[in-house]
């Protein structure tokens, strides 16, 4: 079986950050979580807000899920089209909350999860046939209707402003980043045949 070693980097220096926001006053967020527009913004909080985290359940999620999609993502496409997955659907959650939030109320957004909706889109597109087990309630879904039906969870809530404090437009935009890389590859892959 082909190694995942970005998936492996990935997890650790998500648990090493952390670590250091454990050990710091404010946790990194004043200037390594992403703060809308005109509100403590600054260009690297794209990349350096999908490292950090608001708790240890947050952080074991997002790190259950990069480990459990990213493997199996990382193996179909190789390690250096994985960092390049994951590096545009954290690229593009970023903006997409951006544009979200504009220049709303100054509430920062941290975690991974932008990376990890990339992940379950490229997920998708490439086991269409594989079946994810919800585990509330367990109900046996192929790959691409799971990944459908929670983007319409996360669309609605984010319209609604049910579960207030999660970043749903981010997830959105992660999820649209993965699909968006995947579907570009295969075309690009098709014109040279």
């Amino acid at each position: 079986m082909r190694p995942t070693p970005v998936t492996y980097v990935l997890l650790v220096a998500n648990i090493l950050v952390f670590g250091l926001q454990l050990q710091t006053r404010d946790g990194l967020i004043q200037h390594f979580a992403l703060w809308p527009l005109g509100a403590g913004f600054e260009f690297w909080q794209v990349v350096t807000s999908a490292f950090l985290h608001g708790g240890v359940l947050h952080l074991f999620v997002n790190m259950f899920g990069v480990w459990m999609f990213g493997r199996e993502v990382e193996r179909a496409i190789g390690s250096e089209r994985f960092a390049m997955l994951y590096i545009a659907s954290v690229l593009s959650a970023a903006i997409t909350q951006l544009v979200a939030t504009g220049f709303g109320d100054p509430v920062p957004t941290v975690g991974a999860s932008g990376g990890l909706f990339g992940l379950l889109a490229a997920f998708a597109m490439l086991y269409p046939r594989r079946i994810v087990m919800l585990l509330f309630p367990p109900i046996p879904l192929p790959a691409p209707l799971f990944v459908t039906l929670y983007a319409a969870f996360e669309l609605y809530a984010g319209f609604s402003g049910t579960m207030s404090g999660v970043a749903h437009f981010a997830h959105l935009g992660g999820l649209f980043g993965g699909f968006a890389v995947i579907r570009h590859w295969r075309r690009s892959a098709r014109r040279r045949r």
